[in-house]
């Protein structure tokens, strides 16, 4: 656990920010080795099918991530004020809703599969291959959402650096396993789902059974959990604004992969592939911005807001350096990244065309998150929102199905960028405003 509230303000969210960035740039390496195994060894539709499920999968456990997140941020708060009798209550609450939650996702995923798959407008022979993956991706659902839990938990309390341990031994055992399954045992795409599942179960056991032993704080004994009503409609009231928007974002996910989807299995499967590595890239952003949250929440809940204008600044430089590096490396050697996946022409050259057009405004997606990460942390979920879902559905998604007939997928390349330069906007316009300051969970005092 970490004290936020005391020292620099750059060195400590840095140190914060980067066991979290580690841990997700080695998850996100892994779905990118799991893409390229996936390529060569089962080909394009297998591909192009495991990366259609993805925004389904987000779609379905955004809302409950979403309500984890405002957990999270109370947690952060009440720490940060050092209330931890509360903090103890605000776990086993946000622990009791999450596994109630998937299996709930688990059952209504597995059974409207087939028809959320054809609502896309995925290609017929793309279907069956997804339908196998998403199903058995989503019986594991309660432990992805127990190790994410368990992960936010920690980084409210100020400790990123556990759940990167875990996250690294389950995304190794996930590469061995889908070369086993895959390649030894030629299980096709119901290896790489299973691979994933039994890795993350591992996880979120063995994490479980560390900290049993180890932090108070975040013990899980089932039958001494404790539900808070009071915690929980605080955990509901900024949690839900936030998995609103997640889920709209992943519809949004969603219905640029039917924009896509009309123009056959080249460009999905390059679409797939390119955005793995635009997840990959956009990770620094979200991650520090993920960090700056927590760092927010602990000064506010501590009554030192002259901190976060202080905290917002070096996260701006921070994220901004790695942007434009990042951008630097897909432009220069973006076609080379994307042989790793297929060795089709043509779909490496769709993929190298998305990644220019998307990564050259890496800056501005990662401004966005950053001011975004302020108001999170202070609770200020709904404004955010709202911004998030304008920026999508009013500009992204139309803007994309008007350019696409028009100009080919470069048009709904271009209309991702332009997406974020509208959110940035306005959300820099209202940090401005500060009324994000009011609120705050823990009384802030002017």
């Amino acid at each position: 656990m970490a004290d936020l509230t005391i020292g620099n303000e750059r060195g400590l969210i840095f140190r914060f920010a980067m066991p979290m960035l580690l841990g997700n740039v080695f998850q996100q390496l892994y779905s990118i080795v799991n893409s390229i195994i996936v390529g060569h060894v089962l080909g394009k539709t297998a591909l192009a099918a495991i990366g259609a499920s993805f925004p389904i999968i987000f779609a379905l456990i955004s809302m409950i991530i979403g309500i984890a997140t405002g957990s999270t941020i109370i947690i952060a708060q009440y720490f940060g004020a050092k209330d931890l009798v509360k903090v103890r209550k605000a776990i086993d609450t946000m622990y009791i809703f999450l596994f109630i939650a998937s299996i709930f996702i688990s059952i209504l995923g597995i059974i409207f599969s087939e028809t959320i798959l054809r609502f896309t407008g995925l290609p017929e022979e793309v279907i069956p291959q997804a339908k196998i993956y998403l199903n058995v991706y989503l019986s594991g659902a309660v432990f992805l959402f127990g190790f994410n839990g368990t992960s936010a938990a920690l980084r409210g309390l100020g400790d990123s650096k556990t759940p990167l341990y875990y996250l690294v031994i389950a995304n190794v055992v996930n590469i061995i396993l889908d070369l086993l399954f895959i390649v030894v045992f030629k299980m096709g795409v119901e290896g790489a789902a299973l691979g994933t599942v039994i890795s993350q179960a591992g996880a979120f056991l063995t994490m479980i059974f560390h900290l049993n032993r180890k932090n108070d704080l975040v013990k899980l004994y089932i039958r001494k959990l404790s539900f808070d009503k009071e915690i929980f409609k605080k955990s509901i009231k900024i949690g839900i604004p936030t998995g609103l928007q997640q889920t709209f974002v992943a519809f949004g996910m969603v219905a640029l992969y039917g924009i896509v989807n009309k123009h056959g299995t080249d460009v999905i499967a390059a679409y797939s592939a390119a955005s793995r590595l635009d997840s990959l890239a956009s990770l620094p952003a979200m991650n520090f911005g993920g960090a700056l949250s927590a760092f927010v929440g602990q000064n506010l809940g501590a009554n030192k807001p002259e901190r976060v204008k202080n905290g917002l600044k070096a996260t701006f430089m921070m994220t901004s350096v790695v942007s434009v590096a990042v951008t630097l490396l897909n432009v220069i050697f973006g076609r080379y990244i994307m042989a790793m996946f297929t060795t089709d022409v043509n779909v490496i050259e769709v993929g190298y065309q998305y990644l220019v057009i998307v990564s050259s405004f890496y800056v501005v997606f990662s401004t966005m998150f950053v001011i975004g990460g302020v108001m999170r942390g202070a609770g200020d979920t709904l404004i955010p929102m709202f911004i998030t879902l304008f920026a999508l559905w009013v500009v992204r998604i139309p803007l994309a199905y008007f350019l696409a007939p028009r100009i080919g997928v470069v048009g709904i390349w271009w209309a991702i960028p332009i997406g974020w330069a509208i959110g940035m906007s306005f959300s820099y316009i209202y940090y401005l405003t500060g009324r994000w300051k009011q609120k705050v969970v823990v009384k802030y005092q002017n």
